[in-house]
């Protein structure tokens, strides 16, 4: 069967607001990225802009992407490095549990943005590696939460793009963020689309500072340290003050 027949017989093509494409998954019954706000436009708005705006500079930064999915936070990190010409080293470390939508992505029409990555992401979707002098990308193939004990590097940027806390909770509870705080450098950025109050409890639980990311045209999101932002901080004690029956989500109601 032909690939687009394929795809589309498990995954729905959708082209998104701004001309480029996602995919709708029926196994978690959303798409891979908001219609509205454009599956390119909200990778960089959301998370690539943010994040390098605001992470120190260094000469090597360790970023993880969770998850891979369609590859677009990872590859729109290439090509705002190469658009503002960063040199910084970059090594993307990835969980991605569809191991077969990885196979797939060399086929799958990117928005012109990324013509010049095709070699990139042909060779991710036969080795789920990439390296280069500058960039190393590794898909790590499997559950996040499985593999994210196995990562020994200290993280610097996390893109939290899991599909959202109503489909995939597991990835968005205080014990959850309770991992991903271990990983982080001291000055690590995390950047994700959700604001909602659960998802925000659970960061803040497990020790993170929040803050509302810089206005942009996108919907907001939350910005996420382990220190200070010349950013407006979002107060989760007074939230909790306010509202005593606010709480994260728990592994335990999921389990």
């Amino acid at each position: 069967m032909p690939y687009n027949e394929t795809l589309r017989s498990l995954k729905k093509i959708i082209t998104t607001k701004d001309g480029s494409q996602t995919l709708y998954s029926s196994e978690f019954d959303e798409c891979y990225h908001s219609t509205n706000d454009g599956a390119l436009n909200e990778t960089l708005q959301k998370h690539i802009i943010p994040a390098f705006t605001l992470v120190p500079k260094k000469d090597r930064l360790v970023i993880l992407d969770i998850c891979f999915g369609l590859g677009y936070n990872t590859l729109a990190t290439i090509y705002y490095c190469k658009l503002h010409k960063i040199s910084t080293k970059i090594d993307i470390i990835s969980p991605e549990f569809d191991g077969a939508l990885v196979q797939s992505l060399k086929d799958f029409v990117y928005p012109v943005e990324f013509d010049s990555l095709r070699p990139i992401i042909k060779q991710l979707s036969e080795t789920f590696r990439y390296q280069d002098e500058q960039f190393s990308i590794t898909i790590l193939t499997g559950d996040a939460r499985a593999t994210l004990p196995n990562i020994k590097e200290k993280i610097d940027i996390i893109y939290q793009d899991a599909f959202s806390p109503k489909k995939n909770p597991l990835l968005w509870t205080k014990e959850y963020f309770t991992m991903l705080h271990k990983l982080c450098s001291d000055d690590a950025i995390m950047t994700t689309y959700s604001s909602a109050t659960p998802v925000r409890m659970g960061m803040w639980e497990s020790g993170f500072k929040l803050f509302i990311p810089p206005k942009s045209n996108v919907r907001s999101g939350t910005i996420a340290t382990l220190g200070l932002l010349e950013l407006e901080s979002i107060d989760m004690e007074l939230k909790l003050q306010r509202n005593p029956e606010a709480k994260s989500l728990k592994d335990s109601e999921y389990q």
